[in-house]
């Protein structure tokens, strides 16, 4: 089972890319339900503690597939607080090849699956987040992640001006020693998992 990436060929490194995203998504949905939901929680506790400047920020995140952390509790709880400024977002795919947009959710909002069947809020303005927390497929010490390949939130932390606080969240089973970042990937500020807040390390 892969675990890092060697080969520094162009050709060689994204076929490895691409193992190394599927032999950690099926790592993941091998997952129970059960234990999905003890590392979400986790996960939730960290960001709740180690991230307090959140709940007066706008905050993308992602609707949890395919046995992603669920952080919808903890946005829930944010939303509850009605802390000033606070504002969840989802994210809204405009166009394959373009930054993504974002609109405010709430448990009510009206949502409509998008075209790869993720829900999003069907209405509402598009707003700038001010934090996003990012799913990962894999990450690293260096604080470069592995996404679905698409390379929408690459594109849109590029785009965001300014940038805003990146913070990836996933499992410990997606932690290798390195993606082997090519130039496009963005660096993350942190990372959190259910051990705990892991800053990025620099060469």
């Amino acid at each position: 089972m892969p675990e890092t990436i060697r080969d520094d060929r162009p050709e060689k490194r994204e076929t490895d890319r691409q193992t190394l995203r599927r032999t950690l998504i099926e790592r993941r949905l091998a997952l129970s339900a059960e234990e999905c939901s003890r590392l979400s929680r986790a996960v939730c506790e960290h960001l709740r503690r180690n991230f307090p400047q959140l709940t007066g920020m706008r905050v993308g995140f992602c609707w949890p597939v395919k046995n992603e952390p669920d952080l919808r509790p903890l946005l829930r709880s944010w939303i509850e607080s009605a802390d000033p400024g606070f504002v969840a977002l989802l994210p809204v795919v405009l166009s394959v090849g373009a930054p993504l947009a974002f609109r405010a959710w709430t448990p009510d909002s009206p949502m409509v699956n998008d075209r790869y069947g993720i829900p999003t809020p069907a209405e509402g303005e598009f707003l700038t987040p001010e934090a996003l927390l990012l799913p990962v497929n894999a990450f690293d010490p260096a604080g470069y992640r592995i996404g679905y390949g698409g390379g929408f939130f690459d594109r849109t932390l590029a785009a965001l001006q300014p940038s805003p606080l990146s913070i990836g969240v996933g499992f410990e089973l997606a932690r290798v020693d390195s993606i082997w970042p090519e130039t496009h990937d963005r660096r993350l500020d942190a990372m959190v998992s259910e051990a705990g807040v892991f800053r990025q390390t620099r060469s």
